[in-house]
């Protein structure tokens, strides 16, 4: 298969471990091309903590991706990041233009990006984003892009993610050790987002809820800018071991219960509504009412729910300016449980939906693609194919085309010290430049060689 900015996403999730090799076609939209699942051995609540068994399920992820390709072979990954470690922060900073009379251009907001790289974390935390949300320039507010503008004081408020160094770490070298390149790292909820939400959605102000097996991770947008980022330590797993200690049965019966009869609505099942679950080897089989699980299924979701609904209160979501027009999307394998939508809709009283990552999807693909169990994956393709693009994109401004890409890449990096981190949802960074993002995997492939 010729490799016409095909990409790759490597979802490393509690539950499962999901490879996705995807290009865009000539419609811009997303072709999925080849799908590996494997079931996550060794990641607990979205953080590595078991890095032979990690690495073994994204071999066999990779291996299924690449069989149903038709033989596409993966190289290199854009992975997700999620887990309790992952924390966001609101920061506000400034700089004094040396030169009021000269327009504000690229390089002072690269300067103004770099100061808040050097806010000092706790021990063993980093900056893994670092995301603009409004500008100001002399004391003129709400201004989304300065560039071209006069001004002494340029100042900005930014949304700043922190995760743990040994997680990130982590994560790098399971990657690695499945001799797969790091292309790139990205926040989960972003992912998802990507995937899952509409732009007029992120305009109106929506909040993203990605129940996943390990953790509930949250975005939250407004005016078409990422406010409020949260990933709680808990998804799906948790209602699973519920029902297990509750029904006293084993794990495999447990999430066959919760996906075949779960509901998170306990009125709707009578209570004569009976399964019968086999026991174990010659035992007596159990008897488990519907209603019962209900019961147990609700109480935790019901959890889950008022703890997002804690981080969107936290945003500030009842203050008149900051209202979620479009309410909440919910996505992720633990949307797909029965009647979740409606308690959703009655805990929060906002409305809600679930999201299909069939946004961006081309229209023939597998519609299996488009369950909630694969946003994230379908976002960090999206990200993974865009961060190729750009980087062929690079490749040409460089004079000597035979020059591979990493070459290109150092001799961009030389030609600027300074970098930019736009978000990667909000606009199309500008062609020479190579997102934070990418750099920081960079300076993490050095640490991981050093490493070695």
């Amino acid at each position: 298969m010729e490799n016409n900015n095909i990409a790759v996403g490597l979802d490393i999730g509690t539950t499962k471990i999901v490879a996705m090799i995807g290009r865009r076609n000539e419609y811009g939209k997303l072709e999925i091309l080849g799908v590996g699942k494997s079931k996550s051995l060794g990641v607990h609540r979205g953080v590595v903590n078991n890095i032979t068994q990690t690495i073994q399920s994204i071999q066999q992820a990779v291996q299924g991706a690449e069989t149903d390709s038709s033989d596409y072979k993966i190289t290199e990954v854009v992975v997700g990041i999620a887990g309790q470690h992952i924390r966001s922060l609101q920061h506000s900073d400034y700089i004094t233009r040396a030169n009021a009379d000269e327009v504000i251009d690229e390089a002072d907001i690269d300067l103004l990006i770099n100061q808040v790289y050097k806010l000092v974390m706790l021990p063993g935390e980093e900056i893994i984003h670092v995301l603009p949300q409004e500008y100001k320039v002399d004391g003129q507010a709400e201004i989304k892009e300065p560039i071209g503008m006069y001004g002494g004081r340029l100042e900005a408020n930014f949304h700043v993610v922190v995760g743990q160094v040994s997680s990130i770490r982590n994560i790098g070298r399971c990657v690695k050790s499945s001799g797969l390149d790091l292309a790139g790292i990205t926040l989960e909820p972003l992912a998802s987002a990507n995937a899952v939400l509409s732009q007029e959605e992120k305009e109106a102000g929506v909040a993203l809820i990605d129940i996943g097996g390990g953790t509930t991770d949250l975005a939250i947008f407004k005016d078409g800018i990422i406010r409020h980022t949260a990933v709680i330590p808990f998804g799906g797993n948790v209602i699973t071991e519920d029902i297990k200690e509750g029904c006293s049965i084993i794990e495999k019966q447990a999430e066959l219960l919760k996906i075949k009869f779960g509901s998170a609505w306990p009125g709707e099942n009578k209570d004569n509504e009976i399964v019968s679950i086999p026991g174990l080897r010659g035992r007596e089989p159990k008897e488990i009412t519907l209603k019962n699980l209900s019961k147990i299924i609700h109480a935790r979701v019901v959890e889950i729910v008022e703890q997002a609904y804690l981080e969107i209160k936290n945003y500030g979501h009842e203050e008149q300016k900051k209202k979620l027009i479009a309410g909440i999307v919910l996505t992720g394998g633990g949307s797909q449980l029965n009647h979740l939508k409606q308690l959703v809709e009655y805990i929060t009283g906002m409305d809600t939906r679930i999201g299909y990552p069939n946004e961006h999807l081309a229209g023939d693909s597998d519609p299996d693609m488009a369950s909630p169990l694969y946003a994230t994956a379908v976002g960090l393709v999206m990200n993974a194919v865009e961060n190729q693009s750009k980087v062929v994109v690079e490749e040409e401004v460089v004079e000597s085309p035979t020059e591979t890409i990493s070459e290109a890449e150092s001799a961009l990096e030389d030609n600027e010290e300074h970098t930019n981190n736009s978000a990667p949802i909000q606009s199309e960074p500008k062609k020479e430049r190579k997102s934070i993002f990418e750099k920081w995997a960079d300076k993490l492939k050095d640490f991981l060689d050093n490493a070695e």
